[in-house]
């Protein structure tokens, strides 16, 4: 009997699910769906700020997220986000599906992998708008993929939507112009 041996990398984990990208246009029938967006600012020193801090992972930092990464944020970037204290915190493994890299929008998605509570994608999006608006957006689709989530039911969207909220203030010290009186 002889042992099959596999040689070169390992294979990448997959996706929890199958509509990779799709934030970036109409979201998926079968998902919770989640857009919100707010104004943080105005001018394009805010929009460079933001879309800055946006690509290093700041937003889900300063929303108290861990977040654990070999650097920035580029398509194809792993990263394992932690929620909560110590033992009690939640993992949550993402991909970064996708980089938005325009002169009046900066921004990207991640996808869910294998142990993340969720299945789906999640984009963050900056934009300096006609009118010189900063306006940050996130936009989401996503379903239970482990029993607490499932068990949570509504609460789990709930949930959901106020860490949105958390991302959407997230900037706002960040972009927010330093004193220097």
């Amino acid at each position: 009997m002889s042992a099959t041996r596999r040689t070169g990398p390992p294979a990448e984990p997959r996706p929890t699910y199958a509509e990779v990208g799709a934030t970036a246009g109409p979201l998926p029938a079968g998902y919770r769906h989640l857009r919100v967006r707010r104004t943080i600012g105005a001018g394009t020193d805010v929009f460079a700020r933001a879309a800055a801090a946006l690509l290093d992972w700041q937003v889900q930092r300063r929303s108290g997220a861990r977040v654990l990464s070999a650097g920035g944020v580029t398509e194809g970037a792993e990263a394992l986000l932690r929620f909560g204290p110590g033992r009690l915190s939640v993992s949550a493994p993402v991909r970064v599906v996708y980089v938005v890299d325009e002169p009046r929008r900066s921004g990207f998605a991640y996808g869910t992998l294998p142990g993340h509570p969720v299945s789906g994608e999640e984009a963050f999006v900056v934009e300096l708008r006609a009118d010189d608006s900063v306006v940050l957006s996130v936009t989401a689709f996503s379903r239970p993929a482990r029993w607490p989530v499932r068990v949570a039911g509504p609460l789990a969207g709930v949930g959901q939507r106020l860490m949105a909220e958390r991302y959407l203030r997230s900037l706002d010290r960040t972009v927010a112009v330093p004193d220097v009186s």
